[in-house]
């Protein structure tokens, strides 16, 4: 069941905590339980640390945290999860990385020419102070291997659309979610990054293959060491 927020913390919040802006150190993200169930864990006690389920997809992902940025105020944004790796990408199922970048890979239009960018239709998504287009800047980065994060809001099944995608975007890493939250940081001025664990390689669906429990482990130990570190 998908909820627009969900804090994993189940203590009520007082009634006047929606009429200021509290500051928070850091704000982290994950779209399913599986992806949080360590952060909790570790971290469910931290005043200084939120941890919000957002639900599946770009609409809960950007829904859920504006929905924490218009009470708190954190220091920095990241979101944490798994995603699957592009044929040419060089990684492998079980390696980590952090988002150099995030793109829209699906925001556009089709034309007999080929796929037109947001850039191409003359729409930026954020127009201000710098416009931005399809591709958004990430400017925290918590695991030292940086490649570029693609979010689609249909999962890449073949290998064909898989390499097609990789090559129009110069995506490794798709995801669901990771540009809707970029988006909403830069509308709000948070620096924000991301971290995925590689749950499979995009290419012919095939679930047998996939190591979800394992690459959603591994994203979250790596934030947790990113934060010892800071």
């Amino acid at each position: 069941m998908v909820s627009g927020i969900n804090c994993f913390s189940t203590q009520p919040r007082s009634p006047q905590v929606s009429l200021y802006s509290l500051a928070i150190d850091l704000l982290l993200c994950v779209a399913t339980e599986l992806e949080g169930v360590i952060l909790q864990d570790r971290l469910g006690a931290d005043a200084t640390t939120r941890i919000v389920r957002m639900g599946v997809g770009p609409v809960n992902a950007a829904h859920a945290v504006t929905l924490v940025l218009a009470r708190e105020t954190p220091g920095a944004i990241v979101v944490c999860g798994v995603g699957g790796a592009y044929p040419g990408s060089g990684l492998r199922i079980g390696d980590v990385a952090c988002a150099e970048t995030e793109c829209y890979g699906d925001l556009g239009a089709a034309s007999p020419a080929g796929f037109l960018d947001m850039k191409a239709l003359g729409f930026p998504v954020v127009a201000s102070p710098v416009a931005l287009y399809n591709d958004l800047p990430m400017q925290v980065f918590p695991s030292n291997r940086r490649v570029k994060f693609v979010t689609m809001t249909t999962c890449t099944g073949t290998d064909a659309a898989a390499r097609a995608i990789e090559s129009r975007t110069g995506g490794a890493v798709e995801n669901m979610e990771g540009a809707a939250v970029a988006h909403v940081a830069h509308l709000h001025g948070v620096p924000v990054g991301e971290v995925r664990g590689i749950s499979n390689l995009v290419t012919d669906r095939d679930t047998s293959t996939w190591r979800i429990k394992e690459a959603a482990a591994l994203a979250q130990e790596a934030v947790l060491a990113w934060i010892a570190r800071r």
